[in-house]
């Protein structure tokens, strides 16, 4: 597929309907609708049905789909790529945890997170990411360490990815209030998101509420860990929705994982989910980590279970849904390269998310983008040109192949898309000497 530079008019594409700002035809089976995106300058000057006329250079995509560029609004760029130096195990929950302090503690340092982490932001910039957000492990001392990293990391990536960070610490850190309130003034100071795992404690729902406290104090939004299990009888995501309504709390409330509603009861799960609509909660879904670490067994017999939320019935309410990469080649997941192509491509299979396709694709742009509270990426007139083109004509084609020969367009202009090479983290993967 072949680009031509400057202004220019790309004809007979397809967008998707949950990518346009209007309504421009009706869409076919896929949802997609056939248009002429025309770019000027760098933005979109006009989105017009095709078989309307066009001015100036033209080149025709015969059907080719384009995407704007992509959301990814949980990941852990702090722990990403340490796999080849402190691998799990066994591929378990424990497994990982442990071997996550066990580097942490080696070899976070400074150095260490910065070339991690712009490794990772070049692999998700050359897939055709804008924006992320990263949960930061924020344990003392680790925290006087990675936030000041992060902050550097996202002035360095200014106009290229939109950063934002959660702090992650466990719920039992809340009982330390001066810790907590240091941890709260750090993320307030770099404009960051408040956070925590939660996990059924005894005092779970006073914690929930400390931090409800903490965040308003502060001004923050709230991002959680919740219910990473398939234990039925974990429930915190009941829990944070009561909180939420309790404190009429007027943030953004994202939670993640909400793995162990899918074995609850159904009457269980339905009183949930309903509260959660009410209480205005967001949840990602991050299929494939939790497809590698949840029902994992070491008995010779294979996993029952996806490990995934009840995303069909969290979108049947209304709630907003969001899915993302969650781990990069670190204990937690042992796979992944930052590339919300193949985030969708095995989500839609995982969460069967197609037949119909319906509103899905907003859940890397339109979806994930609301939670953050910045502008959804969207082909639209007065928008940048920023954008993702395929050979792929359906969604068939488009979750079929890898799409490695994407072009990505930024303000405009097609961007180096080559991907780093592993070996650049050679020297990372080193021990200390």
């Amino acid at each position: 597929m072949t680009l031509l530079g400057g202004d220019i008019t790309l004809s007979n594409t397809r967008v998707h309907s949950t990518h346009l700002a209007q309504i421009i035809g009706v869409p076919d089976d896929g949802g997609f609708q056939r248009v002429n995106v025309s770019l000027k300058r760098g933005k979109i000057d006009a989105v017009t049905a095709y078989g309307q006329p066009t001015e100036g250079p033209t080149t025709d995509l015969a059907g080719r789909i384009i995407t704007p560029t992509l959301v990814d609004c949980h990941t852990h760029l702090d722990k990403g790529h340490i796999w080849s130096r402190q691998p799990n195990p066994d591929g378990s929950f424990g497994g990982a945890l442990n071997a996550v302090a066990t580097d942490t503690a080696a070899n976070w340092s400074a150095d260490d997170l910065a070339g991690r982490m712009d490794f990772s932001l070049r692999c998700a910039y050359a897939h055709g990411t804008s924006a992320i957000r990263t949960h930061i492990d924020s344990q003392t001392p680790q925290d006087a360490i990675s936030w000041p990293v992060f902050e550097k990391i996202r002035n360095a990536w200014a106009g290229k990815i939109t950063l934002q960070a959660v702090c992650l610490v466990g719920i039992d850190a809340v009982r330390d209030l001066d810790s907590f309130e240091a941890l709260a003034r750090r993320v307030q100071a770099a404009n960051g998101v408040l956070g925590a795992v939660t996990y059924m404690v005894p005092d779970i729902e006073a914690l929930i509420d400390q931090i409800f406290v903490t965040a308003i104090a502060h001004g923050l939004d709230l991002d959680f860990h919740a219910d990473e299990t398939g234990d039925p009888d974990v429930n915190s995501l009941h829990l944070i929705a009561l909180a939420a309504l309790r404190h009429n709390f007027a943030g953004r409330i994202n939670v993640g994982h909400c793995c162990s509603i899918a074995h609850q009861p159904d009457d269980t799960a339905r009183h949930t989910l309903d509260l959660v609509a009410k209480a205005g909660l967001s949840i990602t879904t991050l299929p494939m980590c939790n497809l590698y670490l949840q029902d994992r067994r070491h008995d010779g017999t294979t996993p029952r279970w996806r490990g995934v939320t009840l995303v069909h019935e969290m979108q049947a309410r209304g709630i907003n849904v969001a899915i993302a990469s969650d781990n990069t080649r670190d204990p937690f997941y042992a796979f992944g390269d930052l590339d919300m192509v193949e985030v969708y491509r095995m989500a839609t299979r995982i969460l069967h998310l197609d037949h119909p396709i319906d509103q899905w694709p907003a859940a890397i742009t339109a979806a994930p983008a609301n939670l953050m509270g910045i502008a959804a990426p969207v082909i639209a007139t007065g928008q940048p040109a920023d954008m993702i083109m395929f050979r792929a004509r359906s969604w068939t084609e488009l979750l079929s192949r890898p799409q490695s020969d994407r072009i990505v367009l930024r303000d405009g202009v097609q961007i180096n898309s080559t991907l780093p090479d592993y070996s650049e983290l050679d020297a990372l993967m080193e021990p200390p000497k």
